[in-house]
């Protein structure tokens, strides 16, 4: 199956987590729907492609920074003791606040879009871009150092395939056994060799569980005359891991460059 391979980078990011309001923290790589947002994007699509996503990345350090925060209550007057701007009698809170950035992050993306023809149109979107693509917030800016077709098959490799060291991925976790007939969607990386080679005995994976957003269904929980739609998204349960390798003994998902690939 056909495939987009990106190489990016960035120099500072925050790949914000959905609940964090004090301090604006980060995921340490960029979540699907986040991925997803930026290809969807590229391409001009006007409505959602299904795609699955597989991300890798490093980066060299996290540092904090200020920003300026705006906090207003809806309705709320005017009051200039505790108000820093008057918008048209309404009173708006100014203040500071912190946060998160990754420094220097270089990533690996596959896309695999669900419609196969769309491959090109994907690789001709970040080939050519119609504007400067960001990644994260709106000011994270991305520099496309490469991008490829590539080839993904479920290969049974002769020796133990590396993961580079200093890589991280994030590797779903909730996916079944795998069988001779492919789905991208119904394979199970953990059981089927992926490892973590300097894990102890006994604790082959090991790394930091999270769960990310991929795509959303709007539902409406009102009526016609009162409509109330909400996201509800799907969520994906990942392990964020370095030091990953597959077993010879399994067949694995990897490129036609001999890297291993994590879709969700």
């Amino acid at each position: 199956m056909k495939a987009v391979k990106l190489h990016l980078f960035q120099d500072l990011v925050n790949y914000r987590k959905p609940m964090s309001f004090q301090i604006k923290e980060t995921y340490p790589l960029p979540p699907y729907s986040t991925v997803i947002g930026m290809v969807h994007n590229m391409c001009r699509y006007s409505q959602y492609e299904p795609m699955n996503i597989s991300v890798q990345g490093k980066y060299v350090s996290k540092v904090n920074d200020l920003y300026t925060r705006y906090e207003f209550k809806n309705g709320y007057k005017f009051e200039a003791s505790r108000h820093q701007l008057n918008v048209d009698g309404f009173g708006i809170g100014r203040g500071i606040s912190t946060t998160e950035l990754l420094s220097q992050v270089e990533l690996v993306i596959h896309v695999l879009p669900k419609n196969e023809d769309q491959v090109r149109e994907i690789y001709e979107a970040f080939k050519k871009p119609w504007e400067y693509p960001s990644l994260g917030r709106r000011e994270d800016l991305v520099i496309i150092e490469d991008v490829k077709i590539v080839e993904v098959n479920e290969c049974d490799v002769e020796r133990s395939v590396y993961l580079d060291k200093d890589m991280y991925a994030y590797i779903p976790l909730k996916f079944s056994e795998s069988s001779k007939d492919f789905d991208s969607d119904k394979y199970n990386y953990l059981n089927n060799s992926i490892y973590r080679s300097k894990a102890k005995s006994g604790v082959p994976h090991r790394g930091t569980k999270y769960i990310l957003n991929k795509d959303y269904e709007s539902v409406d929980y009102g009526n016609k005359k009162n409509p109330k739609k909400f996201r509800i998204w799907n969520k994906i349960e990942v392990l964020y891991t370095s030091h990953i390798y597959a077993d010879s003994d399994f067949e694995i998902l990897m490129d036609d460059t001999g890297d291993l690939v994590f879709f969700a």
